[in-house]
C-alpha cells in the first residue's frame, strides 16, 4: 500500500511538472507584442486634421477629423469623416461624408504605424445634384488617397521597443484586435 501511494504521488508530480513544462514551452513559442489602444490612435489622428485637398482647380475638399473604428474581422481600421466641398464650380460650400477602410504598415525609419491600402466607401453630399455627386465619387479614390495616404496613427518611442531591441527583435505584423492594434515583434533580419 505504501509503495502504491508513493507511485501515485510520484506519477501525479510527474504529470504536473510535464504539464507545466508544456505550458512554458508553448509560451516560449508565442511572439511578444505591443498593443496600441483605439483611444491612443484616435488622439494621434486628431492632431493631423482637418486637411484640405484641392481638386484640379474646380473645388477644394476639406476633410474633418476621422472617427476611427476597429475592424478585427478583416484586420483593418475604418474611418468615417465629415467633408466640406467648396470652390468656384460650386458657388458655395456643401457638407458631406466619406467612409474608408485601410490596412496598416510599420515604417522603420521613424518607428511609425501608417495607413495604407486605402479602400474608399461612397462619398455622399446630400445637397448636391446627383451628377455632381457622381463626379466627386469619380475622384473619390484619389481624394481618399491624398487625404489619408501614410497618415501616422502611432509612433513607437525608443523606450517602447528598448527591451525588444535588446533581444534582437523588431516590429513585424500588425493585427487589428477588439482592443486595438497588436504589433508583433519578430527576429531582426541578419
Amino acid at each position: 500500500m505504501l509503495h502504491r501511494r508513493r507511485f501515485l504521488t510520484a506519477t501525479t508530480r510527474s504529470i504536473a511538472l510535464g504539464g507545466a513544462a508544456l505550458l512554458v514551452a508553448h509560451g516560449a513559442q508565442a511572439q511578444p507584442s505591443y498593443t496600441v489602444p483605439l483611444a491612443q490612435l484616435q488622439s494621434m489622428v486628431d492632431l493631423k486634421f482637418p486637411r484640405s485637398v484641392p481638386v484640379q482647380g474646380l473645388f477644394n475638399l476639406t476633410v474633418q477629423t476621422p472617427h476611427l473604428r476597429l475592424l478585427p474581422e478583416v484586420n483593418r481600421l475604418g474611418a468615417a469623416m465629415a467633408l466640406d466641398v467648396a470652390g468656384p464650380a460650386l458657388r458655395r460650400s456643401y457638407p458631406g461624408s466619406l467612409d474608408v477602410e485601410f490596412a496598416l504598415r510599420y515604417e522603420a525609419s521613424d518607428r511609425t504605424l501608417r495607413a495604407h491600402q486605402i479602400q474608399l466607401g461612397r462619398m455622399e453630399f446630400p445637397g448636391l445634384r446627383p451628377a455632381v455627386n457622381e463626379l466627386l465619387n469619380a475622384y473619390g479614390p484619389q481624394l481618399a488617397e491624398q487625404s489619408l495616404r501614410e497618415v501616422t496613427l502611432h509612433q513607437l518611442r525608443p523606450q517602447d521597443t528598448a527591451v525588444f531591441d535588446g533581444l534582437g527583435l523588431q516590429p513585424g505584423p500588425i493585427t487589428v484586435t477588439a482592443k486595438g492594434l497588436a504589433v508583433t515583434f519578430v527576429s531582426k533580419a541578419p
